[in-house]
């Protein structure tokens, strides 16, 4: 394990492996109940995830925004880092507008026999994520039920935690064995395999959120996990907010059986964004975010958590909602405010990104293109959308001559994390590693449990 100091302390080491659920470490096979999460497009990347995985600890790889062939490569690369055996995992996006999306995510991990999938932004099960839990699924010799295929849901609201605690819904479970993509022993055993083996409670995080408070939103999960029989099984765990040994600690003192860091690990030699990106994060604090729309479903007014220092992202987005809201298409908009959107904030005509957003459409969704072009509100929406992507590539290509326009998502871990870390050996990001974090949070939160409950004990 790693100190601050990168030196083990004197005396008896606390037992940062003993922290969580034993259960946890003995069904993923790593050191310890630590996890670190996707984040998009490969930002959590295969170097990062497999640095993860030879070091004993369990990572999960960004499949959000990218193709299958890229993601079919990461797999390859991840399992030459970690070899046969070594822990690791894929993203599994919910894509409700697009199913054949998540339809072909699941071909390629069946394929290439993945065995464990985070299920991100999922309210109910999909049918393509049963078809991932139940395909495999058989009785053992002794008659217990063996399940292949591991899936951990992150979650933010009670309703979607109920969903991953129950079993798969019938009406999906026959469909799926009428059209006989699962077997049909596999439906019969439905009913006794809960929707996740894991469960990952999501507080005040980066991108999206419903920025919940997780000292609330926690114990109820564990709670409803515990009263339900399906779900007894199910290693509940912590995210949001875990950037330093106190929120380690607090998230397994509120019952957590893991914790799962996100924004942190995006500030590491590792992370698949660009240098100058780690730099800004490096510099923030923990007042440093803002909220924004989120780009992909701005017309509900989602919102999403960004890196707020020195960027004039948040502050455009929030004004492109503002006015998707107030008109019902580009030509209703003032002038001046057209001059700005497009000399300013787009740097190119509503013309050029119309003319690029049909042709992406015209591939990948054609309803969607006939729709925009009989709808003038629809169209300025996906006009509008251009430029989150936009920004996102920017931030991931590194682009600093327009670093204003960077969406980053970031939640406050990564400046708690900055404030601990000042003056230290890992106070810049180039000494910094995943697996170091875990094990520098893990050790110092265990040591800082063992005093105060030790303190406690004492009065």
């Amino acid at each position: 394990m790693t100190t601050l100091d990168g030196v083990a302390p004197a005396g008896v080491r606390p037992p940062a492996e003993a922290l969580g659920s034993a259960e946890f470490r003995r069904r993923h096979g790593v050191r310890l109940a630590y996890v670190t999460g996707s984040m998009y497009k490969g930002i959590s990347s295969a170097e990062l995830v497999g640095r993860m995985g030879r070091a004993g600890l369990l990572g999960y790889f960004g499949t959000g925004g990218l193709r299958p062939e890229h993601i079919d490569e990461a797999i390859g690369r991840i399992r030459e880092a970690v070899g046969p055996h070594g822990p690791f995992g894929m993203n599994l996006l919910a894509n409700p507008e697009d199913p054949r999306r998540e339809e072909k995510a699941v071909d390629l991990f069946l394929a290439r026999r993945v065995r464990r999938v985070e299920a991100a932004a999922f309210i109910q099960p999909s049918a393509a994520l049963v078809r991932y839990r139940l395909s495999g699924v058989h009785r053992a010799a002794d008659g217990s039920v063996v399940v292949p295929n591991s899936v951990l849901g992150k979650v933010s609201r009670p309703e979607a935690a109920r969903s991953f605690l129950a079993p798969a819904p019938a009406h999906l479970v026959s469909s799926l064995a009428a059209s006989s993509a699962i077997g049909a022993h596999e439906a019969a055993l439905a009913p006794y395999v809960p929707m996740a083996d894991d469960l990952c409670v999501e507080g005040d995080s980066g991108g999206h959120t419903d920025q919940r408070q997780l000292i609330t939103l926690l114990p109820e999960i564990v709670r409803m996990r515990d009263r339900t029989a399906a779900g007894r099984t199910v290693c509940i765990g912590a995210a949001g907010g875990i950037g330093t040994p106190e929120a380690t600690a607090a998230a397994f003192l509120l019952g957590a059986d893991f914790v799962l860091t996100g924004s942190i690990n995006q500030c590491t030699v590792e992370a698949g964004t660009a240098d100058d990106v780690k730099d800004l994060l490096q510099a923030a604090g923990v007042q440093d975010t803002a909220m924004v729309p989120a780009g992909d479903m701005l017309e509900i007014g989602a919102r999403a958590q960004v890196l707020g220092k020195g960027l004039l992202f948040p502050a455009r987005a929030n004004k492109l909602y503002e006015l998707y809201r107030r008109y019902d298409s580009l030509e209703a908009i003032d002038a001046p405010t057209r001059r700005q959107l497009q000399e300013r904030f787009f740097r190119r005509s509503f013309e050029e990104i119309w003319q690029e957003t049909a042709a992406h459409y015209a591939t990948r969704d054609p309803d969607g293109l006939a729709r925009a072009e009989a709808d003038p509100k629809h169209r300025m929406a996906l006009v509008f959308k251009w430029y989150f992507v936009h920004s996102t590539r920017l931030a991931m290509a590194g682009r600093s001559e327009r670093r204003v326009d960077y969406q980053v998502a970031c939640g406050p871990a990564m400046g708690a994390l900055n404030g601990y870390l000042a003056g230290t050996s890992l106070e810049n990001w180039r000494a910094r590693h995943p697996d170091t974090l875990a094990d520098l949070l893990m050790a110092e939160a265990a040591a800082l449990l063992r005093v105060r409950l030790t303190r406690i004990a004492a009065h």
